[in-house]
């Protein structure tokens, strides 16, 4: 079992990472000063695989178990879903010492961590993520959210889990686009942080579809603990924590012009880098070749380069909703090398524009 620390002042948690957890699910789950009625929230997919077996492992450690099924999707990460859930739990009887337990993907991770803020104004939060891209990304460091019409993520907190358990089995179930909207944010922390980590997942990349069993745990273990530094440097993105957005600016806004259904995270992710790179290479910070070479890795995992269905225009106007954006001004992750960046706020509006023309299919 591999074990990656988020040290925090007063909130830090291990990220347990294994082939069978079962065991030691029970143990921490005994172990802990919870009051022993436990809540799991999952979603149409995920719970049909796993909730029974989660529901007997907190059984087993003497936990009395209920639990709700949200439907699968970005769009029951909603107010209104959140309201369902909100008189679930009450109707379950939990109280400040309660776990509630997410066990699914992305959506069901941030809606979940935004109930355990909210309710009773903090109740204890366990992430059991069964997705490659909850694994690297939304399961570590503590950003909980809902999306409003207008934008995602405006409504959350910053609210760390007690623990976050990551069963490598669980990754035979997902088809291949999922494993490849996973590698989005793996191949973004190699090139904001290790270079020889982004040579490591284009020389893996065949290996990580096959579903290799060590190659998976190597890199969703050193994504983690890349995560695991920025966050315990900068847990509520004073800064530093602000490079974990690579990529994301222009992503967020290809979700949203899509609508949420033709492109998952990873895959307008994927997209967002390009154009970051494009803005990086016209900024005169990076060589030429640094972008064909991200758009070569994101071939190779099975991730988009450019969008379809997307007006420039609308992309640009999204911009300024995103949470990134402060008085006005883009806040942009740009690389300086690969496993190098910087924030800067001062990219010109037609450099900008002109990137969203480049990856506009």
């Amino acid at each position: 079992m591999k074990t990656v620390q988020v040290k925090l002042p007063d909130n830090s948690y291990d990220i347990y990472i294994d082939n069978n957890l079962d065991d030691k699910i029970i143990e921490f789950f005994r172990q802990s000063n919870f009051s022993r009625t436990a809540f799991i929230v999952s979603d149409s997919n995920t719970g049909a695989l796993y909730q029974e077996k989660i529901t007997q492992l907190l059984q087993t450690a003497g936990y009395t178990v209920t639990g709700y099924m949200i439907s699968a999707g970005e769009a029951s990460k909603s107010m209104e879903t959140a309201q369902i859930l909100y008189t679930e739990v009450i109707n379950a009887g939990l109280d400040r010492k309660s776990p509630i337990i997410a066990l699914g993907g992305g959506v069901v991770g941030d809606i979940t961590g935004f109930i355990a803020a909210t309710y009773m104004r903090g109740i204890p939060f366990i992430q059991i993520p069964t997705s490659l891209l909850a694994h690297v990304d939304s399961s570590v460091g503590g950003k909980v959210a809902v999306n409003h019409p207008l934008g995602k993520n405006l409504i959350g907190a910053f609210y760390q889990p007690k623990a976050v358990f990551i069963d490598i089995s669980m990754l035979k179930t997902l088809p291949p686009r999922e494993i490849a909207t996973g590698l989005g944010e793996i191949i973004k922390y190699g090139l904001i942080y290790d270079k020889e980590f982004f040579s490591y997942i284009e020389d893996n990349s065949a290996k990580i579809f096959n579903y290799n069993e060590n190659v998976l745990s190597q890199i969703i273990a050193r994504s983690c603990e890349i995560k695991a530094a920025v966050v315990s440097t900068d847990e509520k993105e004073n800064g530093l924590r602000a490079i974990l957005n690579f990529g994301h600016t222009i992503g967020h806004a290809i979700e949203r012009e899509t609508n949420y259904i033709k492109y998952n995270h990873g895959e307008a992710v994927g997209i967002g880098m390009v154009a970051a790179a494009f803005i990086s290479v016209k900024m005169n910070l990076i060589e030429n070749s640094i972008l064909p070479a991200i758009e070569h890795i994101l071939q190779l995992c099975q991730l988009p380069q450019k969008c379809s269905n997307c007006a420039a225009d609308a992309i640009y106007n999204d911009l300024f909703h995103d949470k990134k954006t402060i008085g006005g001004k883009i806040n942009w992750v740009l690389l300086d090398d690969i496993g190098q960046v910087h924030l800067d706020n001062n990219v010109p509006e037609s450099i900008v524009r002109e990137a969203i023309d480049y990856i506009i299919a």
